[in-house]
């Protein structure tokens, strides 16, 4: 871990055991945060960015999820094996996170002010007009008019995009180090989508936080990510920065993600897809699990898992293309 690492998650494995099978959702993921920079987890629906994400804070449920295996470092404690007392000091205060549906994550039954007034206080001995004046300040630099009224509000008379920019204000209440957004922009149009995109810039840039926004969105990476994770069967198969990655991919999967984003320039009425559909984590294809999909595979590939390696400098990719099993540099 250098020094200006914030998060470093090794081989994280978390699993679901159900009547069907064990769903193996997060199966050997690596990757690691540093100071200031946001990093974008990317992939299909299924793939496993949301449930890194909770695993991170443990926020799944626990029966049937339990992390079997890897490490969750921040400041040197392992998250994934603190004692919940630890971890509920740390939740909100040090890592918060913004979910992808803010009408589910929100209490009906509690005013935004008051969902809000307790994030903070649990977290630290204020009063409570400070803390509905810290509230208050927070719904204006989310850019919601009126915070004063808004604060009165219950989720349900207040707009989606209004309910998206109070999740993240609970989020920001006790300043955090690290903001996790799990696909904020999903549930609302495309004009909100640009100011909670602004929002978070903003904050990246003033606050000098961390962020690790999950998105599918390959525009909403270019727009706001420093690098890019890309997520497949549940493993990391491609890292580097956003620019990179989006100019020059290496792994067979994110070059098909790329293919698949529409292109003005060209006549075609439809867009290519990549063949198949993503993995079934209860039955995962033996060897790399995107070898059922890939247009190069090799014999390889059926039956040995390439690991993330070093290509060129920071570009991480595990793919056997890229190794000495596949003959190729």
């Amino acid at each position: 871990m250098t020094a200006d690492t914030v998060l470093e998650v090794k081989n994280l494995k978390t699993w679901f055991y159900t009547r069907r099978g064990i769903v193996k959702a997060v199966n050997g993921v690596d990757f690691t945060l540093r100071r200031g920079e946001c990093l974008c987890l990317v992939g299909e629906s299924g793939c496993g960015k949301t449930v890194t994400a909770l695993s991170i804070l443990r926020l799944f449920d626990s029966p049937p999820g339990r992390i079997v295996e890897g490490e969750v470092i921040y400041k040197g404690l392992d998250l994934a094996s603190c004692t919940i007392q630890r971890l509920r000091q740390i939740r909100g205060k040090d890592i918060a996170m913004v979910f992808q549906n803010a009408q589910s994550a929100l209490n009906p039954v509690f005013t935004i002010g008051d969902q809000i007034v307790e994030q903070i206080n649990a977290h630290g001995q204020v009063s409570r007009a400070d803390a509905v004046a810290k509230a208050c300040r927070l719904l204006e630099e989310m850019k919601i008019s009126q915070p004063e009224r808004a604060l009165k509000m219950y989720p349900h008379q207040m707009s989606g995009g209004m309910k998206q920019r109070a999740m993240i204000a609970m989020s920001l209440s006790c300043d955090p180090c690290i903001l996790i957004a799990d696909e904020p922009t999903t549930a609302v149009d495309v004009t909100i989508r640009a100011q909670i995109m602004h929002i978070l810039q903003e904050l990246k840039a003033n606050r000098d936080m961390s962020i690790i926004f999950i998105t599918h969105d390959l525009s909403l990476v270019r727009e706001i990510g420093d690098r890019a994770a890309v997520f497949y069967g549940g493993k990391v198969v491609e890292v580097d920065t956003v620019e990179h990655i989006l100019e020059s991919p290496a792994h067979p999967y994110t070059i098909g993600l790329m293919r698949c984003l529409p292109d003005i320039s060209t006549d075609s009425k439809r867009l290519p897809s990549i063949p198949g559909n993503t993995p079934n984590p209860i039955d995962m294809p033996a060897g790399c699990s995107f070898h059922p999909r890939c247009q190069e595979v090799m014999e390889v590939c059926h039956s040995k898992d390439p690991a993330l390696m070093n290509i060129a400098g920071v570009h991480a990719v595990a793919c056997h293309l890229f190794s000495a099993a596949g003959g190729k540099n």
